[in-house]
């Protein structure tokens, strides 16, 4: 494993037709809004999953790719195995803790990527993720539709008597007609070596970028589809340039602002490259 020597800033942008990207469960499931602007919304919780899922299925679990936060996961129980390893028990308090710390490092992808709290059973600390992720954010306001759907059958004979014959059900579906979103990210080196990211680590993240909605498809979603991930690498750890600036020289922009957008062709991408800060290498990764 290498260790990783330069930081990194990262735009993600994706985007949907005829889907529900995130659904507030809030809010009966709707689409995430922004109620100000009228913007979409995907939380950074949301593409994590996806990320981490993309690992599972690749790596299959197994250490170091193994996944922490995962489905039907008990958190407690797996902090608990790494007090219970050999040397670990035979330790002072807070080397025990720092002990079973970089025991979570080494043996959970998610964990020396995104951090994690570890402290609800037995203490294994708390982790500072090297990758952070924002909210995505749609270009443009979108409008949520709803649709009644009907379903050709109930669920309990009881359900069957009160319909008298007819087992119709109606039910809602909520999408949003189309949608370009806009996340952004950040690779720290000094947090990657406190954690052991690694750049091998890093190219996985980049991969399950690229494909994490190739595997995450279902009838709520609609067409979900990673368009471009454009990474700026700094040329130390420390970095050349504020990542604002850099995600600045980014433009997603509307072909046509006269009629609604419904394609991805219906937007043009343009990064300015004439007048990058020196010690910055854009990769388009896609």
């Amino acid at each position: 494993m290498s260790n990783l020597e330069h930081r990194y800033d990262f735009a993600l942008i994706f985007d949907i037709k005829d889907g529900n990207p995130n659904g507030d469960p809030d809010a009966g499931n709707l689409p995430r809004i922004d109620p100000e602007t009228g913007h979409g919304i995907v939380t950074d919780v949301c593409l994590k999953r996806k990320v981490r899922n993309y690992v599972q299925m690749k790596k299959g679990c197994t250490s170091p790719f193994d996944i922490f936060i995962k489905e039907k996961a008990v958190l407690n129980v797996l902090i608990d195995e790494a007090h219970e390893r050999e040397p670990v028990k035979s330790k002072e308090k807070g080397q025990k803790t720092r002990a079973a710390r970089d025991y979570m490092c080494q043996k959970y992808y998610d964990v020396r990527t995104f951090g994690a709290v570890m402290t609800t059973g037995k203490n294994a600390g708390q982790v500072r993720g090297p990758v952070q992720i924002t909210f995505g954010r749609s270009v443009d306001p979108v409008t949520t539709l709803e649709y009644t759907i009907t379903r050709m059958a109930v669920a309990t004979e009881a359900e069957a008597e009160k319909q008298s014959g007819d087992n119709r059900t109606m039910g809602r579906k909520n999408t949003i007609p189309y949608g370009v979103f806009v996340s952004h990210g950040f690779v720290s080196a000094n947090l990657a070596a406190q954690t052991g990211f690694s750049k091998e680590d890093l190219d996985l993240f980049w991969e399950a970028l690229r494909n994490m909605f190739e595997h995450d498809r279902s009838a709520a979603r609609g067409l979900m589809s990673a368009r471009k991930l454009i990474v700026f690498e700094h040329q130390s750890a420390l970095g050349n340039a504020p990542a604002h600036e850099l995600f600045a020289r980014v433009k997603v922009q509307r072909n046509d602002s006269s009629t609604p957008p419904r394609d991805f062709s219906d937007y043009s991408i343009a990064i300015d490259r004439e007048n990058m800060p020196v010690g910055i290498t854009i990769h388009e990764m896609m």
